[in-house]
């Protein structure tokens, strides 16, 4: 998907080098969960220049029916449009899918912070079923599932039976 704007990818027809972009890319934060960037919930999966100053950006949704995958590539586009890159392609990329181990640890820490609870490792074996997460509030393990969906399809809605707050928990993907 491309944004409109110059075939150069620069109006001043300089190639724009590929780290800058990168760390301007990285910088989006995630609009569903504010307090993390694309680059530390592991969404952007990779930015390239060609020669002639194309930005090729790839990203991966949490989930392939994600609604905040519009607004990311809108964000991109205008992160990118207000250094002077009008024509970047902004391409969704759905294999590999997308896992909660592609989570940064300083993205974990954010999560955290906000009042998340993670999923540890994905194992590469059988499906695990979760009997009880960590209350992000307290830290009791004395928790259960409300509902398999929270308030986005990628979390689910818990309850801590010791402090009786409820929190989102991501779900291990």
């Amino acid at each position: 998907m491309t944004s409109g704007g110059s075939a150069a990818g620069q109006s001043s027809g300089v190639a724009p080098d590929v780290t800058t972009v990168r760390e301007i890319v990285a910088a989006v934060p995630d609009p569903e969960l504010p307090v993390i960037t694309i680059a530390d919930l592991g969404v952007l999966r990779d930015v390239s220049v060609d020669e002639d100053g194309h930005i090729d950006v790839v990203i991966t949704p949490t989930y392939s029916g994600c609604p905040a995958m519009d607004a990311i590539r809108a964000d991109i586009a205008e992160r990118l449009a207000a250094h002077g890159w009008f024509d970047a392609a902004i391409r969704l990329e759905l294999a590999p899918a997308w896992t909660t181990d592609w989570i940064t640890p300083a993205g974990r820490e954010a999560l955290s912070e906000y009042g998340l609870s993670l999923p540890g490792p994905v194992s590469s074996g059988p499906v695990v079923l979760t009997l009880s997460v960590r209350c992000p509030h307290c830290g009791s393990a004395d928790t259960h599932e409300i509902s398999r969906f929270g308030s986005t399809a990628c979390k689910a809605l818990w309850t801590c039976r010791t402090c009786r707050e409820p929190f989102d928990h991501v779900k291990a993907i």
